[in-house]
């Protein structure tokens, strides 16, 4: 179990390191520095990067994506792994929609939000279920899961299309959700910041935070100190899952045709994990933090958006992406090394 402020400082370092070496947040400026270099040279680079249309426009794309790393960050901290984060998002996105068409007007709009949401909440439960109670692996268990969901999916669509094609939900009383702009920010916006500050205070600030590290840091120790593994490890779960929910019906909002196309649900677990991944959490669990995680987030859609801005050709782009996720994932293996 670990975070960046509980982490203590040992009297000795092993093969002749100093002591004091230790006290450095590693894992911190392995993402804070590379985030802020990419940032200044960008900023000088692209003088449209640093435009506030710009900026506004990253963050309001990114608010979905947000929305469901953070909450995926407490599932991989607790020793678990979400595959099916990206079909979950699709589902929830197609039922909010299918309910909008079929009841029509503010209380279809309103009864699709929550149907929305709740969908990724019980997909999330089962994910938990199965991978604790049943001893199914997590990634196995949600893997299983996403292709159960997509199947789902397409059977749900039926039922809110007219004819072929997407199903299209550009009303007025559902399109508010994406189109307003408090203090000139977008409620996307807005609602991923809400949402980031209650999960980073909770994991950072609570004992259900501390029972989260200490799940996926050594399980069997945390069960011996009376923690109730499996309820954690099951609420993480849920957590995602309605995040993932959250997203998806944010994201209909703002392009109001449902994603239906399963790479959509593979780019967007694929980009979740990387994010998370590149911002320092531990695949074996027991470290991260949300904060990270949204550095990590961002510094793939700078890359994406510095990419786009200085007309480098798209292949360097997953390149430069697969790149970055092997040296965050080789950071992760050296510094647990060092703690041997």
């Amino acid at each position: 179990m670990s975070n960046d402020t509980l982490e203590k400082p040992r009297a000795a370092a092993p093969f002749g390191g100093r002591p004091s070496m230790r006290r450095i947040p590693w894992r911190s400026l392995a993402i804070v520095v590379p985030f802020l270099a990419v940032f200044i040279a960008l900023t000088i680079g692209s003088p449209a990067f640093f435009s506030a249309q710009n900026i506004g426009n990253v963050l309001d794309r990114q608010s979905g994506i947000l929305i469901v790393a953070a909450a995926a960050t407490l599932v991989l901290i607790a020793g678990g792994i979400d595959l099916s984060i990206g079909a979950t998002y699709m589902f929830t996105a197609v039922i909010c929609g299918t309910i909008i068409v079929r009841v029509g007007g503010e209380t279809g709009a309103a009864l699709g939000i929550i149907a929305g949401i709740l969908a990724g909440l019980i997909v999330g439960l089962l994910n938990g279920v199965i991978s604790t109670y049943l001893k199914i692996n997590p990634l196995i268990a949600t893997l299983a899961m996403s292709f159960i969901i997509l199947g789902a999916t397409k059977l749900v669509s039926q039922f809110g299309k007219e004819g072929i094609g997407q199903i299209r939900v550009d009303v007025p009383e559902f399109r508010w959700l994406a189109l307003t702009k408090p203090l000139g920010v977008s409620l996307p916006t807005w609602i991923a910041l809400v949402v980031l500050i209650v999960l980073g205070v909770i994991l950072w600030r609570t004992t259900f935070g501390r029972y989260v590290y200490a799940a996926g840091g050594n399980a069997e120790a945390a069960r011996l100190a009376g923690i109730r593994v499996n309820v954690v490890r099951i609420t993480t779960f849920a957590l995602a899952g309605t995040a993932a929910g959250l997203a998806g019906v944010i994201d209909l909002a703002r392009t109001p045709s449902a994603p239906e196309n399963d790479a959509i649900a593979t780019t967007l677990t694929f980009t979740v994990l990387a994010g998370i991944v590149v911002g320092g959490t531990s695949i074996l669990g027991g470290e991260g933090a949300v904060w990270r995680t949204v550095l990590g987030i961002l510094f793939i859609a700078m890359l994406y958006n510095g990419f786009t801005l200085l007309r480098i050709d798209p292949l360097f782009q997953g390149i430069a992406l697969g790149m970055i996720i092997l040296v965050a994932v080789g950071f992760d293996a050296w510094s647990k090394f060092r703690r041997t």
